[in-house]
Formats: structure tokens, sequence, C-alpha cells
């Protein structure tokens, strides 16, 4: 019976620390952030590229913690705020930082 005990034990010990491992921290995601990062990003490039007047594949989108950056060039101000105003409407986006710049 000890060594059951023992091994349950061992066996707890074991798993607390690999969901530990999982967990996010200030400056590292979780498993489960990452993954819902992931998810917004694709969505936000799916919605630029949909977007009839922005005919840009220079546009670059990254995620963190809901926080979307967007980045590279366009060919004018108003194509700049149309890629952050379609950014912004994605579900799950908290706020958009936008680095683009102008050709």
């Amino acid at each position: 019976m000890t060594l059951l005990k023992r091994c349950s034990a061992l066996f707890m010990a074991v798993l607390l620390l690999s969901a530990l491992g999982c967990g996010s921290t200030s400056t590292r995601e979780s498993t489960g952030e990452y993954l819902d990062d992931s998810v917004i990003t694709a969505k936000v490039k799916t919605a630029i590229l949909n977007e009839p007047s922005l005919k840009v594949m220079q546009i670059n989108v990254e995620t963190y913690k809901n926080v979307v950056q967007l980045s590279g060039f366009v060919a004018s101000s108003a194509e700049m705020y149309k890629a952050a105003e379609i950014a912004r409407s994605v579900t799950g986006v908290r706020s958009v930082t936008n680095n683009l710049r102008l050709k």
C-alpha cells in the first residue's frame, strides 16, 4: 500500500508541474492564449485580404495577448486607417497597434 501511495504522489506532482508549465506569465503566453492569438491573426489577415479597397499584400499581422500589431507598407493613409478599422472589428481583438507606413 505504501508503494501505491508513493507512486500516486509522484504522479500527482508530475501532473501539477506539467500543468504549471503551460501557464502564462507577464512575458510569455500560455498554450491557450497562443492558439487564441493564432486564430485572431488568421481572422484579421482574412478580413484584410477580403476588403476590395485593400489590394495590399504587404501588411503583416501579429497578435500577442489579443493585441493586434499591423506593420508593413500601404499606398495611402486611407488604406492605413481602413486596415486598422478592419482589425478592430474582428471578434477577440482588444486593441490595435498600427505601425503601417506609407510607400
